[in-house]
């Protein structure tokens, strides 16, 4: 049986935790459980969230088969980590990470709806308990917001022509399978695009980060996460596209800046102060990216807290 999914750059980003013996660490996409298993190996004591019910159960039965102790499990979206641990008692903890990516079984079953390699409902819904689906989306949005949602969440230079596309078919019949709106991107795009990667790559992730509202507040998310961890701990953030990385990025590079003031000015008059300081970004290994394709895309990057 194939792995539930395989974690990315997980030397990397458990050295970038430095997890300490009895410190308290928060993994806030527990997904396979993963990183979070390699927390408890190096001793840690780990609170971990995600809102997919399938992650909670694999990471459950993986930590009780390895006879693993010393963790709290929460369904919940890291975004609410601050309301958590206060729900928990937990003033402040020793690190953070969290694992921007979707996971490897979220895409490899088609009954998700993830993928464009294969056959299912467009769900896309990491939290399937309700809410929005991507058959909502696609059906039911106009072909402005369409294009908005293409454009700036998949940065698809073809979005006009896709949107376009999807309204005229769904105008005959629903659009309800991953497969039938892979087939409708492909064929509303010209033949060299589809020699740079599958065309419908980035419609699915556009569609993917509506329908879960992976970017809204997620700067905001990240300073909350960082205001709860202590003096020398560390915060490491995997990224896999440039839209959430870039935020990542500002939002750690704000938390690592004194004075935020225009430069014109002469002296500062902002007050604002650093409240970390930045440990470095990498990328996975050669080995790694030919062993796991997926990892490719990743960005690690690590902030340690003044």
């Amino acid at each position: 049986m194939s792995e539930y999914h395989v974690p990315v750059m997980l030397e990397e980003c458990l050295d970038a935790l430095d997890v300490r013996k009895g410190g308290i660490y928060l993994d806030g996409t527990l997904g396979g459980g993963g990183h979070s298993s390699e927390i408890l190996r190096r001793g840690g004591t780990l609170i971990a969230l995600d809102r997919d019910d399938e992650a909670i159960k694999e990471s459950t039965r993986r930590f009780e088969s390895e006879g693993f102790s010393g963790y709290t499990i929460v369904k919940s979206n890291f975004h609410d980590a601050a309301s958590v641990l206060d729900e928990l008692g937990v003033e402040s903890i020793d690190g953070a990470l969290l694992d921007l990516g979707i996971s490897s079984h979220q895409i490899d079953d088609p009954e998700r709806g993830f993928s464009y390699r294969f056959d299912g409902k467009l769900d896309m819904r990491m939290d399937e308990s309700g809410g929005m689906t991507a058959y909502d989306v696609v059906n039911g949005y106009s072909e402005d917001k369409l294009v908005k949602i293409l454009f700036e969440y998949g940065e698809e230079r073809f979005a006009k022509k896709i949107a376009s596309a999807i309204v005229r078919e769904r105008s005959k019949q629903p659009i309800e399978t991953t497969l039938r709106l892979a087939e409708l991107v492909k064929a509303s795009t010209p033949e060299f695009y589809h020699r740079q990667g599958h065309p419908a790559k980035k419609t699915f992730q556009a569609i993917r980060i509506e329908v879960n509202g992976e970017l809204d507040g997620l700067g905001e998310a990240l300073e909350s996460i960082a205001a709860r961890i202590r003096s020398g701990g560390r915060f490491a953030v995997l990224t896999f596209h440039s839209l959430e990385d870039r935020i990542v990025k500002q939002t750690f590079r704000l938390m690592c800046t004194d004075c935020i003031c225009d430069k014109s000015l002469p002296v500062c008059v902002c007050g604002h102060k650093a409240t970390a300081k930045s440990i470095g970004k990498s990328k996975p290994t050669n080995k790694e990216t030919n062993d796991n394709p997926r990892a490719a895309s990743a960005t690690l990057r690590v902030i340690e807290k003044l």
